[in-house]
């Protein structure tokens, strides 16, 4: 993994753990030699986790929308800051430049981009490692919605593995490392059954 696109707040949160785990993550990202790509801010969880990033010599690449960056919340100070033109252009390039995903503690859009490229990853478009960051419990109650999903049906056991969660950023980076594509693309049984009926 050359590069990993990390979600994360656009706010600190309450607890300082979270910022101190965006830190912790930065400086494992370097120690590992990982570029971080992310959503190009300079404030919240995302500012930490760049500066972190910077301080110790790694690279950091932002994606940012135009309106974003008129609001001077554009960090000015990273390796590459690429600025496009609306939220899915930013997410197409984030999913294009990055290696795999982590997910932060944050709020509805790093859910959304949790979300979407794990949808992605169900279809088969992508074989990419994702992961959740999971500071002090926050993705808890995420993780036994995963679970109460499979039990009534609607997501396969082996779609909702695709959401790895570790406590600290050295534990699951190293189930990244290990990660290997092993899951049925949705609806690829279906397509395959239709084939052999006459």
């Amino acid at each position: 993994m050359a590069t990993l696109c990390v979600y994360c707040g656009s706010a600190a949160g309450a607890s300082p753990a979270y910022a101190d785990a965006a830190r912790a993550l930065g400086r494992e990202l370097v120690r590992r030699d990982i570029g971080l790509v992310y959503g190009g801010g300079n404030v919240g969880l995302m500012g930490a986790i760049a500066e972190e990033v910077m301080a110790n010599g790694g690279r950091a690449i932002g994606v940012i929308p135009e309106a974003l960056m008129k609001r001077e919340l554009g960090h000015h100070g990273l390796t590459e800051l690429h600025i496009v033109k609306d939220m899915h252009e930013r997410k197409a390039m984030m999913a294009e430049l990055a290696g795999g995903f982590i997910a932060m503690p944050g709020g509805f859009g790093t859910l959304e981009e949790l979300f979407e490229v794990t949808t992605w990853a169900q279809l088969g478009l992508h074989q990419k490692p994702i992961g959740l960051l999971n500071v002090n419990g926050f993705y808890d109650g995420l993780t036994g919605f995963a679970n109460h999903l499979v039990n009534e049906g609607f997501v396969r056991a082996d779609h909702a593995q695709l959401l790895m969660h570790a406590p600290d950023a050295a534990a699951l980076l190293d189930q990244f490392e290990s990660y290997v594509p092993n899951i049925k693309v949705k609806w690829l049984e279906r397509e395959q059954a239709k084939e052999i009926v006459p």
